[in-house]
């Protein structure tokens, strides 16, 4: 699907204002880019040319589990291990969220895996944040307003989530907005960083937690119980914790699960990313495609759904695409992709004055 020319009920896509919470920025990188910095380290490819590289990724996370998903990004976070390739990475990642229509975004990244060339934490996060303000700036001045916010990420395969969070609460008003975890699910729960979300509450400080992507119901048990995670991840298998009981035309009657309808109640916010959840096998249980997803049986039960890219580069995919992707499964119309607008920015790490801004901000553009 063509990115640049979608329309429902007239209207560009592309040109709307978006929100987009779930946003890697090892995993949005542009492919000519990852070329020209590996080069620059003397890092070896599997393709000499961007249009090689996107074919590589393309057909390499097709893999139906999250861990080989999560193989493929050695190759980007490789070229990212020095100040100018993280500035460059973070400028473009920007932009091109600017050329997107997005508004806000919370771009996504774990500063320990990109200390192999000598950077320190606190390098790290200053050249990322350097380059997000010099691509709102390149992208104000193309007349495009966008405003970017840090969420710093632990890997919850390994033990320096309690690190990470010191990090991201002393980066707190520096450009940081949130803390993340990411990684293999399957037997690195939320559970065995305790340490670093106690002192996340402590300090106040929002927490996102990847989640309900690679494991099941036990995950985000442990997401909201250990991490107080008030954004999920993905969540999608939270679908796991309904019962559909019985379907006549479009009316589904629907038995709720304490976990679920706690989500639903307190309004958390799930990050889905329908691409990125069908190429790592998130929604196996539901089906293979994305008319499949539970996207929409979670939308009409009331759930705090967004759209997100995960990963533009390995999923070849934009947030203009992801909506209309969605709009031609679900027969979705423009009041349908606002909400979904409207519930990521009410979800953002932004204090309340801020949101309500954005929410007017996504208003006034599907209005016009």
């Amino acid at each position: 699907m063509a990115t640049d020319d979608v329309r429902i009920q007239g209207k560009k896509l592309k040109t709307l204002p978006k929100v987009s919470l779930h946003d890697h920025l090892d995993g949005g990188m542009r492919a000519q880019t990852v070329l020209e910095l590996a080069d620059d380290l003397d890092l070896e490819l599997p393709a000499d040319d961007a249009e090689g590289l996107e074919d590589w990724f393309s057909d390499h996370v097709e893999s139906g589990s999250l861990e080989d998903y999560l193989e493929k990004f050695s190759l980007t976070v490789g070229v990212l291990q020095t100040r100018e390739g993280l500035v460059r990475a973070a400028k473009e990642f920007v932009e091109d969220l600017a050329d997107d229509g997005v508004v806000y975004a919370e771009v996504r990244w774990a500063p320990e895996q990109h200390l192999t060339r000598g950077l320190s934490l606190d390098d790290v996060v200053d050249a990322v944040q350097e380059g997000i303000e010099e691509g709102e700036d390149a992208a104000d001045a193309r007349g495009k307003d966008i405003r970017v916010g840090q969420l710093l990420t632990a890997m919850r395969q390994t033990a320096r989530s309690r690190e990470i969070a010191e990090l991201a609460v002393a980066w707190r008003g520096r450009g940081v907005v949130g803390f993340d975890l990411a990684g293999p699910e399957d037997g690195f729960p939320a559970s065995n960083h305790r340490a670093a979300f106690d002192y996340l509450a402590e300090q106040f400080f929002p927490t996102t937690v990847h989640a309900g992507e690679g494991a099941g119901l036990a995950s985000i048990r442990s997401a909201l119980i250990d991490g107080r995670a008030v954004r999920l991840g993905h969540g999608v298998r939270i679908a796991n914790d309904l019962d559909v009981v019985s379907r006549e035309g479009e009316e589904v009657l629907v038995t709720f699960g304490d976990m679920a309808r706690w989500v639903r109640d307190r309004e958390i916010t799930l990050e889905l990313s329908p691409t990125s959840n069908l190429q790592s096998g998130a929604v196996t249980a539901w089906g293979d495609s994305m008319d499949a997803h539970p996207f929409d049986l979670l939308y009409q039960l009331g759930f705090s759904v967004t759209v997100n890219v995960d990963n533009r580069l390995m999923s070849r995919t934009t947030l203009t695409r992801e909506l209309g992707l969605l709009a031609q499964a679900f027969d979705y119309d423009l009041d349908d992709l606002e909400a979904f607008q409207l519930n990521a920015a009410a979800g953002a790490f932004l204090p309340v004055e801020e949101r309500e801004e954005l929410i007017e901000i996504i208003a006034e553009g599907f209005q016009r």
